[in-house]
């Protein structure tokens, strides 16, 4: 990870600020946190260590996935509603697909993928080792940020922390949330039983950022995608879904549609500016 990335971190015991020397990442009190050796840093919380993350079978299945392009649509939205430069943070990073098309799109752009997945951030952490850092943390804690320091945060299917997210945003910053929408995904959702997207998504959704943020925009983000069984597998897998579905009844379920199956991609990209 790059030392000017590191800079912009605070530890997660005291929160001073953070520092790079050879590969370990220190702050003035002297609290010590070395770099995988996969390059990515482990700011987690002990509080923490219990918490579940996404396996390493839900990383690659999306890891291929979106290299497929399937989800570029989102992407793409994403990278049109980010202007300027500076840092871009993504809470719940995962692979880091998103944040990395953020932040190529501009040679003045850094970015902070943020997951609490360690299979998640050994993939950021070979994005782009000069201008992407990976951190593992918890999302629903405080964020080992500094005030200020991110010009931008997306969150896409992730949690969100409003009242942390506000505190890492620089003043005019710009916070961009993807939420899926009840089109999402729902040719498949019966029949491979798969979690349904809550009615009250967008009522909650501005429910969880009232206080620390103001919406400012809203735009639909809707394709038909064209799958393969096997990319059916990936994109079930890399979802919460997996964890519903016991071994070998996912396959079961795929077997029954055709051989290539037409599913919408349908969810809304919202902006919005701390309040």
């Amino acid at each position: 990870m790059h030392p000017d990335l590191v800079s912009v971190l605070r530890c997660p015991v005291c929160g001073d600020s953070l520092s790079l020397q050879a590969r370990t990442a220190t702050c003035p009190r002297g609290h010590a946190y070395d770099l995988a050796k996969q390059g990515y840093l482990n700011l987690l919380p002990s509080a923490s260590t219990g918490i579940e993350g996404d396996s390493a079978e839900m990383i690659e299945a999306r890891s291929t996935f979106l290299s497929s392009g399937f989800y570029a649509p989102i992407r793409d939205a994403l990278i049109a509603q980010t202007t300027g430069e500076g840092l871009v943070v993504e809470v719940g990073a995962g692979t880091a697909y998103y944040l990395a098309g953020v932040v190529a799109a501009s040679p003045g752009r850094s970015g902070l993928a943020l997951d609490v997945s360690r299979y998640a951030a050994r993939r950021a952490a070979k994005v782009d080792p000069q201008r992407i850092g990976s951190v593992i943390c918890d999302a629903w804690r405080e964020l080992p940020v500094r005030d200020g320091a991110a010009q931008v945060v997306i969150n896409v299917f992730a949690p969100r922390n409003a009242q942390e997210m506000a505190r890492i945003l620089a003043p005019g910053g710009s916070l961009l949330v993807v939420t899926p929408n009840q089109a999402h995904l729902s040719e498949l959702v019966e029949v491979l039983g798969m979690v349904r997207v809550d009615e009250e998504k967008e009522r909650r959704l501005a429910e969880s950022l009232a206080g620390s943020f103001e919406q400012v925009g809203s735009e639909s983000v809707e394709v038909v995608m064209r799958l393969d069984h096997p990319a059916v597998e990936r994109l079930v897998t890399m979802t919460p879904s997996a964890r519903h579905l016991q071994a070998g009844e996912l396959a079961e379920r795929i077997a029954v549609l055709a051989d290539l199956v037409e599913v919408t991609l349908s969810v809304t990209l919202s902006s919005w500016r701390t309040a």
